[in-house]
């Protein structure tokens, strides 16, 4: 992510409101946009179904299949991402580029396969019919590829292609949609066969992109899992944001404002389409962390940690710190403000845009709105204050907060069940506003101490930290490829303690 915004201060460095606007579009795709994809798809197929006349069951089932698809590959990618974006970080940091297109693929490999049996044994009894149920296997395994493509496309830079293939896979998944309506095909194979032709080009073209930059080894596919038992805590920060962001919408799922749509297809419309719209407004944050926090925080950041590799003065190093942390202090400040401006916008203006949608908006979902535009607001800023923790490498820290973030969203949630529908959305929005309460907490916490953290707290002696995903992946690559060239590989690979 550093990467991401150093690249990008050379697009803000060109004058211009297009080369401004073409900034920001870059950042917002390349951290938000298979999310912000689907979430635009679940839009737009409530508005092919208004147009197309589509009945409201129909509908309702199929924002449901997408839905549960989106959010079980989430969740099986959750556990891999950031150990995975660490991994790549390492292996570029190391000039060993040749390890990363295999990590690529084995960490693929193995997602899909987990997520295959789980997501297979769910569609077997969810009551989808045959062709509905290989629809969705699909775009499930197409889910997990993009996800996890998208942790190593960061390295790449090209910002214009991935750009280019978001906005192909919305030309495709849209106009292929309207054809199969216009044909007379049934709605709900139809609008998840688009999705899937859709996320299919975007796969294409990731895996495309990945074998022009990488070079194309024989290396082992599975030393990435020695990474989990070295860096466990980020393994885990990554599951808990994701169980803590979209836990709050599984368990309304089954409160008096639920329904079931099909099967074991279950929803709450009232909330659910709320609360993809309020997702939108946490962009804010999520693009300016990119643009701002790490455009111009990064060198202050670099500046400061080469002066402990340089042998520089202690006076040199005080005062970098103290520009690094002011500057960390003046972007952070700024673009909460930023954030909690915009949600005040979308509050006041949200009830006269969404009358123009046709989304059957009603005052309880207006009410939902708002509530969850502040709460999807308040999370935003406490994952970019996680995500600087995680600068700090301050993993305990970031696994620590997003616990309590995931457990309190759960607990919250279940609590304001207890009330009126019209509170449920608050259950979100509190442990939102303690999750920036207890990661404020520990960001000031650790800067204060921060040359103990870097000089005193690291280990005396070597730590082997090899564990169970060490040995899986050792039992793997045993298995699944040479012995011989494995032996080599580790050899070569092994990380200096």
């Amino acid at each position: 992510m550093a990467g991401i915004g150093f690249e990008l201060k050379k697009l803000f460095q060109k004058k211009g409101v297009l080369n401004t606007a073409k900034a920001y579009g870059y950042a917002t795709v390349i951290c938000a946009g298979p999310m912000l994809l689907g979430i635009l798809l679940l839009l737009g197929i409530m508005g092919l179904c208004s147009v197309f006349e589509v009945p409201v069951l129909t509908r309702e089932l199929l924002v449901s299949m997408i839905t549960y698809t989106l959010l079980c590959s989430v969740l099986v990618t959750a556990f891999f991402s950031m150990v995975v974006t660490r991994y790549v970080a390492d292996m570029l940091f190391e000039d060993k580029k040749q390890a990363v297109l295999p990590a690529f693929w084995g960490s693929t490999v193995v997602m899909m396969c987990v997520g295959s049996v789980l997501w297979g044994i769910f569609l077997c009894f969810s009551g989808a019919t045959f062709l509905q149920a290989i629809l969705m296997f699909v775009l499930f395994n197409e889910l997990i590829i993009v996800w996890n493509a998208m942790s190593f496309l960061t390295a790449i830079k090209d910002y214009k292609s991935i750009f280019v293939s978001f906005l192909t896979a919305v030309a495709v998944t849209v106009l292929v949609g309207v054809l199969l309506l216009y044909l007379h095909v049934s709605a709900v194979e139809g609008i998840l066969c688009a999705v899937t032709m859709g996320y299919g080009v975007m796969v294409v073209w990731h895996v495309i992109l990945l074998h022009r930059y990488f070079p194309h080894t024989d290396l082992g596919a599975f030393l990435f899992f020695r990474w989990i038992d070295e860096f466990l805590p980020l393994a885990l920060s990554g599951l808990f944001m994701n169980v803590g962001m979209f836990s709050h919408l599984v368990i309304l799922w089954f409160s008096e404002i639920g329904v079931q749509v099909h099967g074991l297809f279950y929803g709450a419309p009232w909330h659910d389409v709320p609360a993809l719209l309020a997702f939108l407004t946490a962009l804010m944050t999520t693009v300016n962390f990119v643009v701002s926090v790490e455009v111009n925080f990064y060198p202050k950041y670099r500046n400061h940690y080469s002066l402990y590799n340089d042998k520089g003065t202690i006076g040199d190093i005080k005062q970098s710190e103290k520009e690094m942390l002011d500057t960390l202090k003046t972007e952070v400040f700024y673009t909460a403000l930023k954030q909690l401006l915009f949600t005040a916008v979308c509050i006041a203006l949200g009830g006269y845009l969404l009358d123009m949608l046709p989304l059957g908006f009603n005052e309880v979902m207006r009410g939902y709105f708002r509530t969850l535009c502040v709460a999807y607001g308040l999370y935003a800023i406490g994952n970019m204050l996680m995500l600087i923790l995680l600068y700090f490498t301050d993993y305990k820290g970031a696994c620590l907060t997003t616990g309590i973030f995931a457990g309190a969203t759960i607990l919250f949630t279940l609590i304001s069940m207890l009330f009126p529908s019209v509170f449920y959305g608050f259950g979100f929005l509190l442990a939102s506003m303690l999750f920036v309460l207890v990661t404020a907490f520990r960001l000031d916490y650790f800067t204060k101490r921060l040359p103990y953290y870097i000089l005193a707290a690291q280990p005396l002696v070597a730590e082997d930290r090899s564990g169970f995903f060490t040995r899986m992946g050792v039992f793997l690559e045993d298995h699944l490829e040479d012995s011989p060239r494995n032996e080599l590989e580790r050899s070569e690979l092994d990380v200096e303690e």
